[in-house]
């Protein structure tokens, strides 16, 4: 459900981009004479940046943590977890990520390219899968370093906030990793301590950040 409803919002608001565009005052500066693949590589960036920083300000703000629990819920590493996340949040943070490049003209088939990438990532980012990545695992947001974020621990939670790169984690001090500890459901390291019996429910994780 939580990818059904997230994934269907996410489309829509690619859809809507041409409408957005004509209607919110924007500034004309997109380069649209650079290759497709590099104004693709700068709005992530871009969105990288947003949506890092909405992130990093849910794990310290109560009001937003609340919506952001739902996708903390979760006791293992699975790649559907990546689109399992509050509607409310994520609009923050597709707002925070994307409202930026709408105001400089972002085209909609960048818009596109940009939301099938973010699904692509948070895949990539939330799945069980022993990457070896190299020297790419200080830049690349996935597995390997994102499991770091999800351990019950909020201390220790409080890492990798990136979505596609590690680059804000690096400035904001928040970059971490560890090829030598993987945070496992088996020693129940995952999830939110302080909420065990956090509901399962689609229905009642809706409600639950109101109660």
């Amino acid at each position: 459900m939580h990818a059904i409803v997230n994934e269907g919002s996410l489309a829509l608001t690619v859809a809507f981009i041409p409408i957005m565009t004509a209607i919110v005052p924007h500034f004309s500066i997109w380069p649209h004479h650079w290759p497709l693949l590099l104004q693709l590589g700068f709005a992530i960036i871009v969105a990288d940046f947003g949506i890092t920083m909405a992130h990093y300000f849910s794990h310290k703000y109560k009001v937003l943590w609340r919506l952001h629990a739902v996708h903390h819920s979760v006791e293992r590493m699975y790649g559907f977890n990546g689109l399992l996340k509050h509607p409310l949040h994520q609009a923050i943070e597709l707002s925070a990520g994307t409202l930026p490049l709408l105001l400089i003209g972002m085209p909609l088939e960048i818009g596109a390219l940009l939301g099938f990438s973010a699904t692509i990532q948070l895949l990539l980012q939330h799945s069980n899968v022993d990457m070896r990545l190299g020297p790419l695992k200080y830049v690349w947001a996935v597995a390997p370093g994102h499991r770091h974020h999800h351990v019950k621990d909020g201390t220790r939670g409080d890492v990798n906030f990136g979505l596609f790169t590690h680059l804000w984690d690096h400035l904001l001090g928040t970059f971490v990793t560890n090829s030598n500890e993987r945070p496992s459901p088996r020693n129940g390291e995952l999830g939110i301590g302080s909420q065990p019996n956090y509901p399962q429910n689609y229905i009642s994780q809706l409600f639950q950040p109101f109660k």
